[in-house]
């Protein structure tokens, strides 16, 4: 014992006795490996590693602890720890002066003893043992830590603090990774494992059960079983932590902070009904190889993202990929934005009369021929019907008046970044020709529910709002978002009574890529804005589902959940937009309606007429873009002469004035044309281009067309 207060002068001597922290200090420098994620009311809904040189949970107070645990821990490690003052004196006494000091166990080291390693790196055992001033520091700090602090915040800290096995440290992190439980379920048995790995942290599981079934039978405990379950303990392959799991992918879009718990900006419950509401359609769809989705909500007024499911989870192939942010062909959820800025434009109205006929566009990989989703053609319809029915060659004819660059400028406005240029996607992209993302989708709608006006989503809670920017005309985005509301428009493909129909206001679009291997529902009420995406990770096309059968029904349920209590109201119309009644002549199949119309498009504003009739066409009709006329050379030209047809304007062929009116005869010349429509107030209402062929020497004389 001379010896040992010889070194304790020593030490003292040499000024190196070490601070002995306080107990919430202790606790406040605790830093978990994983955070806890919450949603905008404080719920917990993620938990995020990242520290991956260790496992260490948040921190556990004694009362949450199981009494099992702490019983088994005090007899194995300490028994007399309530007693002593920080060294068991008594232990030394009763020993070899080897087995307190030398041995390379625990031997007769206190609870407090080991604390005081675990909390200064200094006094932390070394590979080849402690020296004997670091002991006698260590003792000498354990007898400190036992003046200040309490018993049960020793106990507390140590129990946080002591490493298990493996990159286990704590008692949260062994208890959940290896049975499962938070530590206040533990048994006695789990508690005797749990004891004996901490003297042996790496060793095989049939000695941590020998060992766990000495600590049993000091308690008077049969050890039936403990074999087996330290096996199965051993076993266990790490994973998440316990508790609620709900937004993996999301998680991941967040820089994480040195917080332990962290605010986010969705919505448990939100979040949880749109997980349940997609594995419940998807087993509804079972049997027609679909076995992913995704789902985003976003809060109309800040952008805050309330729901982002990224996949089906264990339905999936692939949990891992975040369906939120995979790019994928949108099919026809981009028309709304054509419209629309077709409708800026004022190159047609709601009103228009568009023509869904087979039509041919020429693109720069032979000619594009596309087609209705049900194959039919309509003839003349509405702007209304063609965009509320969807129908696919209106909706060409629109994007080609506008031109494929217009259409890429207007798309990449509104963020959805695409990466090649128009005439690489050609006519197509009016139909969903172009690679784009859920979330940059979703937000793009959500700036129509904003009347054309475009801010970043927002993942994190802030007072600080991003600077909106406005990248479509109000009045154009308002006649679009009263189209996708509209029933009575979208029943010549959808019917009355379709998993579109809301009880209060929503605007929605469904679009299904080539092959049915997409399909999707975005739409928004005057609160939310909401996007389904339902298809397949690996791209294998679906066997019959659709957009409508699909992504709907998720959308509709989502809709309908967010809005309990509380309808959408419909917005309140911009300036800029006037209502008109329309009267359709024999080219038009629709009744008489009111229409709404920008200031400036009505009937008696297109003809200074109030008996204009709506049915009015626009742009190019004849010839289409790509026609290749063969003449024969045996006929005399006129005989075959080429018919201009659209709204009146002046027509410029091959950059040159060849007449004006509605229609022109012109006789035909064999080579590549370029024709063009020219508004009065100077505006290009459309270009195409198309080829004639042979005649060659008896074309010789040449005849202006005719206006008719």
């Amino acid at each position: 014992m001379k010896a040992v207060a010889a070194a304790v002068v020593l030490v003292l001597a040499a000024g190196s006795v070490h601070a002995v922290p306080g107990f919430s200090e202790v606790k406040a420098a605790h830093r978990p490996s994983d955070i806890t994620l919450l949603d905008r009311h404080g719920t917990p809904i993620q938990t995020v590693r990242v520290d991956k040189t260790v496992r260490r949970l948040p921190w556990v107070a004694l009362s949450d602890t199981s009494p099992a645990l702490l019983h088994a821990i005090v007899l194995s490690e300490d028994k007399r720890f309530y007693e002593h003052s920080g060294v068991d004196w008594g232990a030394v006494a009763q020993s070899a002066w080897a087995n307190l000091w030398n041995t390379r166990t625990r031997g007769a080291s206190t609870l407090s003893m080991q604390l005081a390693g675990l909390l200064d790196d200094d006094l932390a055992r070394p590979a080849g043992g402690r020296s004997v001033a670091q002991k006698v520091s260590q003792a000498f700090t354990a007898s400190r830590l036992d003046a200040r602090w309490k018993k049960s915040e020793i106990l507390e800290a140590y129990l946080n603090h002591v490493p298990f096995r493996g990159e286990l440290v704590g008692i949260n992190a062994l208890s959940q990774t290896l049975f499962a439980k938070h530590p206040s379920g533990l048994d006695a048995h789990e508690a005797a494992i749990a004891a004996a790995l901490l003297r042996g942290p790496n060793a095989s599981a049939d000695s941590v059960a020998q060992r766990a079934c000495g600590v049993l039978k000091l308690q008077q405990l049969a050890c039936e079983g403990v074999t087996g379950l330290a096996h199965s303990a051993l076993n266990r392959r790490g994973g998440m932590p316990l508790g609620e799991q709900l937004a993996p992918h999301f998680a991941r879009q967040l820089a994480p902070t040195n917080a332990p718990l962290q605010p986010t900006t969705l919505d448990a419950r939100v979040q949880r009904f749109a997980t349940h509401t997609l594995l419940r359609q998807l087993a509804e769809l079972n049997g027609r190889n679909v076995e992913d989705g995704a789902i985003v909500v976003l809060d109309n007024a800040s952008g805050e993202v309330r729901a982002w499911v990224g996949s089906s989870g264990s339905l999936s192939d692939a949990a891992e990929v975040d369906g939120v942010l995979a790019r994928r062909q949108p099919g026809s959820t981009l028309k709304p934005f054509i419209y629309g800025l077709a409708f800026e434009r004022r190159l047609i109205t709601p009103a228009s009369l568009l023509d869904d006929s087979p039509a041919q566009l020429n693109t720069g990989n032979g000619l594009y021929l596309p087609q209705n989703y049900d194959k039919s053609f309509k003839g003349w319809v509405s702007a209304r019907s063609a965009l509320g029915a969807s129908l696919n060659v209106p909706a060409v004819r629109v994007g080609a008046m506008l031109g494929p660059d217009a259409v890429l400028a207007r798309l990449n406005a509104l963020g959805l970044s695409l990466s090649e240029s128009g005439g690489y996607y050609g006519h197509a992209l009016a139909l969903g020709g172009a690679d784009v993302t859920l979330l940059a989708l979703t937000n793009a709608y959500r700036s129509l529910a904003n009347g054309g006006v475009l801010t970043p989503v927002a993942l994190r809670p802030s007072p600080a709002q991003p600077k909106p920017v406005r990248v479509a005309d109000a009045a154009a985005s308002y006649l679009v978002a009263d189209i996708l509301a509209d029933n009575a428009a979208r029943v010549l493909t959808f019917g009355l009574d379709s998993a579109l129909v809301t009880p209060g206001f929503a605007a929605v679009k469904t679009g299904t890529s080539k092959d049915m291997r997409d399909n999707w529902c975005i739409g928004f009420t005057d609160r939310y804005t909401v996007g389904v995406w339902v298809g397949n990770a690996s791209g294998q096309a679906m066997h019959g589902v659709s957009g409508v059968s699909g992504a709907a029904p998720v959308w509709q349920a989502l809709v309908r959940h967010l809005h309990q209590g509380q309808p959408s109201k419909r917005p309140l119309m911009p300036s800029g937009v006037v209502r008109d009644r329309v009267q359709f002549d024999s080219a038009g199949r629709e009744p008489h309606r009111d229409e709404l119309f920008l200031a400036g498009t009505t009937q008696a504003s297109w003809k200074g007429s109030a008996q204009m009739q709506a049915a009015r066409r626009f742009g190019i009709t004849s010839p289409r873009d790509g026609s290749v006329f063969a003449l024969d050379p045996d006929m005399p030209p006129r005989a075959q002469a080429i018919s201009f047809e659209g709204e009146r304007g002046v027509w410029m062929l091959d950059g040159k004035r060849v007449g004006q009116g509605e229609r022109l005869k012109w006789a035909p010349w064999p080579g590549q044309h370029t024709l063009s429509l020219v508004a009065r107030d100077g505006r290009v209402l459309q270009t195409v281009r198309f080829e004639v062929r042979g005649a060659g020497v008896k074309m010789a004389q040449r005849t202006a067309p005719t206006p008719r």
